[in-house]
């Protein structure tokens, strides 16, 4: 369809009124014609017309529809030709409210030669046209590097290129420090070093213990015929493969899989995935697709899959499969194109146990670290501090804020946390939590004017510098706590806004409290507002933090601890006696007296203790 100028709602009905209920892809067109987003679709008719329902709950859609001018589409025979063509065009176009995944080169491998007598080893990337065993992807050129090194120690296979081999009359440098046999002139046997090729295609497979077997049987054979020289080769071999195995994790439930985790905080997104063959984790690589608004893990790996696998073009290889730590909808139709693409079939998989459950919970460790890492960059923390000023209209930088945050369980253990950010993000040497006494249990009000009297009479003291903003995780009522304590302890020059949650508690939604009385709502996409939710998030975890731990530590607390005479070695004795504490509390008196140190007297006050109630 095209468009002629601007069109009207009108116009947008008129076309929503003619779409077919068929599969095909549907270009969301600007004022310019500019193609806005590309997707695709089973129904066009459906998913098309759901953009312009009532209350859309995502701010992304929202964004979206806002600047929607015109709508093409172009059916296709099947919602997996749909899928092909989707990413085809996202990468041709590159639309601004797609996922744009823009690390497309091809990933390297480690090459195995097999068309010489004495074979070499080698990094590789790009076609596979050469005959041989090519093992990978690896993640990166330096995680080849790091192996081929190892390999080189570990089995000596020559790495030279074939011209350099050819035209050696004595040994490099390689032969003088042990990293190389010098088949080049003939100082090691076809039949051994055809033996350290079979070891090092092991090693890479992720057959460990099968090389080991194979060294031990040859450390042995070498002694029984007195060569040991050629022994203490193998048991130098052993060694250094024994102690690589430590230092690896390998399953001994080999498989080939690649491992996707999400993190995504406000203003950032990291798709961490990692590359598991044979086994062995080879490595990970982070992705940091740009994204608009609030999106969930399994949209975000609905988009960011296809993209990775399926744009032209693409050389990555497809593994048996592909772990999740979230079922997406498109699952079935991305397996399905796939095949269709690539030739292969493809296992996807997100209810997962033992070992992959390791490796997913490790891709979601390397995702938060990805994401705090992009967080934290400088260039990026100072563009939004330069945001935050323009958008408070303040005249000087802003070059400190503090965050504080209360956290209990229906009124136990509560903690205040106070969280401070400069220029460079998060400055946790300046983070405080305060454990919150003598209040009426639930009274976050009380808990929130305790905790802010306690860290500014500190540093009204001068222990600390004062904030240019201080920020209140919490509505009008909260920030009336943080404006008396100011007032009390005499401090000005301090900015008071408070952050209260929108409707369903959705980021993008906050409301801004000032103290004067205003109010004011940032657009979901706001750097400003992404560098309050970060610091707000950060409080808010570093109290939950704070409070989780002193409540563990209340409920742990043994009536032992309280008795004269008991301490940590009696309490683990009575504990392992009885099998715990509540069969201690069942105890008698002359049963008491039965555990090891403990006497009549002792079992007696005990007894008493354990009673008194």
């Amino acid at each position: 369809m095209s468009s002629e100028g601007a069109p009207t709602e009108r116009r947008i009905t008129e076309i929503l009124a003619t779409l077919p209920s068929l599969p095909g892809i549907y270009h969301m067109l600007g004022q310019e014609g500019d193609v806005l987003y590309v997707g695709k679709a089973r129904n066009l008719k459906n998913r098309v017309s759901s953009y312009f329902q009532k209350n859309i709950p995502s701010p992304k859609t929202r964004a979206l529809v806002a600047r929607i001018c015109d709508i093409r589409i172009t059916i296709t025979s099947s919602e997996t030709e749909a899928l092909l063509l989707e990413q085809t065009l996202i990468k041709e176009l590159k639309p601004p409210y797609n996922i744009l995944l823009r690390d497309d080169k091809s990933y390297p491998y480690i090459f195995m030669a097999e068309a010489d007598v004495y074979p070499r080893i080698g990094f590789h990337r790009g076609t596979k046209k050469e005959k041989g065993r090519y093992f990978g992807p690896y993640p990166g050129s330096h995680a080849v590097r790091e192996s081929l090194q190892l390999l080189q120690k570990l089995f000596q296979v020559r790495q030279c290129e074939d011209s350099f081999f050819r035209n050696r009359e004595r040994p490099c440098l390689q032969y003088q420090i042990k990293r190389c046999r010098a088949p080049c002139v003939g100082l090691v046997s076809p039949e051994d070093y055809a033996a350290d090729v079979r070891h090092t295609v092991l090693f890479l497979e992720g057959k460990n213990e099968d090389v080991m077997t194979d060294l031990v049987a040859r450390m042995e054979t070498a002694s029984e015929k007195l060569d040991f020289e050629q022994a203490v080769v193998y048991r130098d071999q052993l060694t250094a493969l024994r102690r690589v195995q430590e230092q690896q994790f390998v399953s001994r439930d080999a498989g080939n899989a690649d491992v996707f985790a999400v993190a995504a905080q406000p203003g950032g997104v990291c798709v961490q995935v990692l590359f598991v063959r044979e086994g062995r984790v080879l490595g990970s690589n982070a992705f940091h697709p740009k994204m608009f608004g609030e999106t969930s893990p399994a949209d975000i790996l609905d988009e960011f899959l296809p993209s990775f696998y399926l744009q032209a073009g693409s050389s990555r290889e497809i593994p048996d499969e592909i772990v999740l730590e979230t079922e997406i909808p498109g699952q079935d139709v991305l397996r399905e194109a796939i095949r269709e693409l690539h030739g292969r079939d493809v296992r996807i998989k997100h209810r997962v146990k033992e070992t992959r459950q390791a490796w997913l919970q490790l891709a979601k460790l390397n995702a938060a670290q990805g994401l705090a890492a992009e967080l934290a960059n400088r260039g990026n923390m100072l563009s939004r501090f330069t945001m935050l000023q323009k958008v408070l209209g303040r005249e000087q930088p802003i070059s400190r804020m503090e965050c504080f945050d209360i956290s209990h369980t229906m009124g136990e253990a509560t903690v205040a946390s106070c969280v401070v950010f400069d220029e460079g993000g998060p400055r946790k040497s300046d983070y405080r939590k305060f454990n919150i006494e003598d209040i009426t249990p639930g009274d976050d009000y009380a808990a929130m004017h305790q905790a802010l009297i306690r860290r500014y009479r500190r540093l009204q003291k001068g222990e600390g510098a004062l904030p240019d903003i201080l920020f209140i995780d919490g509505g009008k009522g909260q920030l009336a706590q943080a404006r008396e304590v100011l007032a009390e302890l005499d401090v000005e020059g301090v900015q008071l806004i408070g952050i209260a949650k929108g409707e369903g508690r959705k980021p993008g939604l906050e409301t801004l409290h000032f103290d004067d009385g205003a109010d004011l709502q940032l657009t979901a996409d706001s750097p400003a507002l992404h560098l309050i939710q970060h610091i707000r998030d950060e409080a808010h975890r570093f109290a939950i933090t704070g409070h989780r731990a002193r409540r563990g530590k209340q409920r742990q607390h043994s009536a032992l601890e309280d008795i004269p005479g008991v301490g940590p070695k009696k309490r683990r004795e009575l504990i392992q006696h009885f099998g715990g504490l509540q069969e201690v509390g069942r105890a008698s008196v002359k049963d008491l007296a039965t555990v090891p140190g403990i006497s009549i007297r002792l079992a007696e006050a005990i007894y008493a203790a354990l009673h008194s109630h």
